[in-house]
């Protein structure tokens, strides 16, 4: 059985099916990165997820997990959605140009963040004048990205975005961009699946 964070790579002869692209960045949290990944894989297959960042380098995960990431920007196939997890090193990658520009041109994807991933988000503009759920600790700093709202310790959307506190709060994340690409029904059995209700 694979890691949820060792790369995919499409089934041989299988029709590719949408892409979520997901950023990840030395001390992104393994948990909301594997339940990221686990429920679009239980969802759009194997090839579902590419994680993307500026560089091919292994990064080390908040929990001290190596991953490599699938692509780099550049060679990313054009994403249906986006999935954003959050981790004790999100405030640092959230002021990468390279990350906050490609957030910016997909701003209009199906998307999900969980915890400190709304920080990329933030810095990317994508934020302002959103009703947000968001981590209790996090509140006051993402007033500086002027949300509409905040609603602590909840999970919210706001037409094609939905955000969400840390840890087991990426389900709602991934669970939200699931039913946007593979259906409500998809998504209710990944959840099923996965023991989240």
């Amino acid at each position: 059985m694979s890691s949820p964070l060792a790369p995919d790579s499409p089934e041989h002869g299988a029709i590719p099916g949408p892409v979520v692209a997901i950023p990840v960045y030395a001390g992104v949290s393994e948990l909301e990165l594997g339940i990221m990944v686990t429920v679009c894989r239980l969802c759009g297959g194997p090839g579902a997820t590419r994680t993307v960042n500026r560089s091919r380098a292994s990064i080390l995960t908040a929990g001290g997990l190596v991953s490599t990431p699938h692509v780099l920007y550049a060679a990313l196939p054009e994403p249906a959605a986006l999935l954003l997890p959050g981790g004790p090193g999100a405030a640092k990658a959230s002021r990468d140009p390279l990350l906050r520009a490609f957030l910016s041109a997909h701003a209009a994807l199906p998307a999900g963040a969980s915890g400190s991933g709304l920080l990329l988000l933030g810095e990317a503009g994508c934020l302002r004048g959103r009703e947000i759920g968001a981590s209790d600790n996090l509140t006051e700093t993402l007033w500086s990205y002027e949300p509409l709202e905040i609603h602590p310790g909840q999970a919210v959307t706001d037409t094609h975005l939905r955000t969400a506190p840390a840890g087991l709060g990426a389900f709602e994340a991934a669970l939200h961009v699931a039913g946007a690409l593979w259906g409500e029904d998809a998504a209710g059995d990944a959840a099923r699946r996965l023991g989240y209700q």
